[in-house]
């Protein structure tokens, strides 16, 4: 259907006054030096607002300056600061907080938390922190990195959330309680980013842990996924986890289903797995012929590819990243252009943007400080340098202070249009906003490395290679060193051979004892049968179950009742809407 979208000039008009140290588009580029220090300062005012006023609740109310609980009581903010620590160089800190977690945090309470947040924040950032431990100059233990406490912290976590996969489909629950398991009258009705976003964190621990159970319901959920897919290859928002029936049938790249198609990128980058990246570009194929406007993404019905929001929502921020994650910049530039915008014309992104009109849509006028835009600049300017990219970064800083700084940290903003402030800071601000926002302006950080360092560990398993660049973040933006899912592998793999010639050897000397006993027969000799079949078909089924080496390849959303057509990060959209 025809469908042209009008861009209102107001849009390219910035509202924020430039501070001194901040040069304009017609000076020269903002100054990462500059901007580096603003952002730590940034960093510490959160941070230390949270350990003097919230700690050790999840997350600190910068308005009335005490803490609370929000996704499970776990110090969420402490666990998602970590490896941010480190990435700014306070490696004291970090050994401090590696004790404080080790000491506070339980797992056996009686809490019902959301699978997905509890797995991108609470595991994915323990598994972080354990991969960076010997940076930052905690003593780590013999063995490691495939053993340590913060790694089977990480694992504790995770098998609290195993119940949530027991389902007849294979895709997750949306909560489970830590202690007792999925709650009998739990909803069925999962969104599709709280199904499709488990492998980084899974397959890292189960790589890590010798434990397969990981790694394998992340991808049983994956293939459930991509198996209800529509016949024009798109995927809704919301699916009942027992029929495999799709609730919401409408279909984007944002909220309920973003971190789904990262994961699918991150997977196969991470586990050098061609068939995850097969299916993004199959689903690439799909997002770009049905749902793409003039460089803009919208949401449409994912059966007949008809538009039902002309909206761009601000968690859809982070696809310019993910497209130059698989080399289509000039699509990612112009794409990122156009949300860069809308940052301009409000001083930061509105949950909800309605397209054609130019301006916000009712009841999603706020923005609680997230990382998409910055995330999505930060991975531009590794592949480009192109200094726009660092204007958005400056902007960034100039209108997070300018609007959302209070005595104690940083407040979401409640309504862009006035800057009204709404009493919570997000423990993503300190994970993943602060954290992008510094990596943009310190391009040397040892995050970006080439491979011209790194470190040569001894593990039981024999020499391993960590730090030498190439991290994957999950959506949590904690990093993920790719090596070390190599490095607690090597005795699998060695078992594997020297079982093979342990069964040779002894199968090559009972054949000749026998053959020793017999009259030879004619014909050449064959190994004896087992039950059934041959013995080299035993082998051969034995070695397709063993892990086998991938040649390298040529290359937020809790769950709630669902009754009506659209459900969005807890908040419900009417028919009528």
């Amino acid at each position: 259907m025809p469908f042209r979208l009008l861009v209102p000039l107001g849009l390219l008009c910035a509202l924020l006054p430039l501070h001194h140290g901040a040069p304009g588009p017609g000076g020269t580029a903002p100054d990462p030096a500059h901007y580096r220090e603003r952002v730590k300062a940034m960093f510490y005012h959160a941070y230390d607002s949270y350990l003097e006023n919230a700690f050790p609740y999840d997350e600190l109310r910068p308005l009335t300056c005490d803490g609370h609980d929000t996704w499970g009581s776990f110090s969420l903010t402490l666990i998602d600061a970590l490896d941010t620590l480190l990435i700014l160089g306070n490696v004291s800190e970090f050994q401090r907080v590696v004790e404080v977690l080790q000491d506070n945090v339980d797992f056996d309470i009686d809490v019902n938390a959301s699978v997905f947040e509890t797995n991108i924040r609470v595991v994915g950032g323990l598994l972080s922190a354990h991969l960076l431990s010997k940076k930052a100059g905690v003593e780590v233990e013999a063995g490691w990195p495939c053993s340590g406490p913060l790694l089977r912290m990480a694992e504790e976590a995770a098998r609290k959330l195993l119940p949530a996969f027991q389902t007849p489909t294979g895709m997750p629950y949306g909560t489970v309680n830590l202690l007792h398991g999925v709650n009998p009258g739990e909803t069925p009705v999962t969104c599709t980013a709280g199904i499709g976003t488990f492998i980084v964190e899974f397959a890292t621990l189960s790589s890590l842990t010798g434990d397969p159970v990981f790694e394998d319901v992340a991808r049983v959920a994956l293939m459930r996924l991509w198996e209800s897919r529509s016949d024009i290859g798109l995927v809704g928002n919301h699916i009942d986890v027992l029929t495999g029936k799709w609730v919401a049938q409408d279909s984007g790249i944002g909220a309920g289903v973003d971190s789904y198609f990262e994961y699918l990128v991150k997977g196969a980058i991470l586990l050098q797995d061609k068939k995850l990246m097969a299916m993004f570009l199959e689903y690439n194929k799909a997002i770009r012929n049905y749902t793409r406007f003039d460089d803009w993404y919208l949401w449409v019905q994912m059966y007949k590819g008809t538009v039902s929001m002309p909206v761009f929502q601000s968690l859809e921020a982070y696809w310019p990243g993910l497209q130059s994650l698989i080399g289509d910049i000039d699509n990612a530039m112009r794409t990122f252009l156009n949300y860069y915008t809308v940052w301009k014309q409000f001083g930061g992104l509105p949950e909800f943007y309605n397209i054609p009109q130019g301006y916000t849509v009712e009841k999603r006028e706020g923005y609680p400080l997230r990382p998409e835009l910055i995330e999505s600049a930060m991975y531009l300017y590794r592949a480009t340098g192109d200094p726009t990219l660092l204007e958005l970064g400056r902007d960034a800083v100039e209108s997070i202070e300018k609007i959302s700084k209070v005595e104690c940290g940083f407040a979401t903003i409640k309504d862009l249009r006035d800057h009204k402030l709404d009493n919570r800071m997000e423990s993503f601000f300190l994970a993943e906003t602060v954290k992008y926002l510094y990596l943009l302006f310190d391009p040397t950080n040892f995050i970006h490395n080439n491979g011209s360092t790194f470190d040569a560990v001894i593990t039981p398993y024999g020499e391993c290679i960590l730090g030498a660049g190439g991290y994957i973040f999950n959506t949590e933006a904690h990093p993920i060193d790719p090596a070390a899912l190599h490095c607690c592998q090597r005795l699998k793999e060695e078992q594997w051979e020297v079982e093979d010639l342990m069964r040779e050897f002894y199968s090559l000397k009972r054949n000749r004892s026998r053959f020793q006993k017999k009259t030879m027969s004619s014909g050449p000799w064959q190994p004896p049968a087992g039950p059934g079949t041959s013995s080299s078909e035993n082998q051969d089924e034995a070695r397709e179950k063993r892990p086998t080496k991938q040649k390298i390849p040529l290359l937020s959303c809790p769950s709630q009742p669902f009754t009506s057509k659209l459900a969005l990060l807890g908040q419900v959209f009417l028919d009528s809407s």
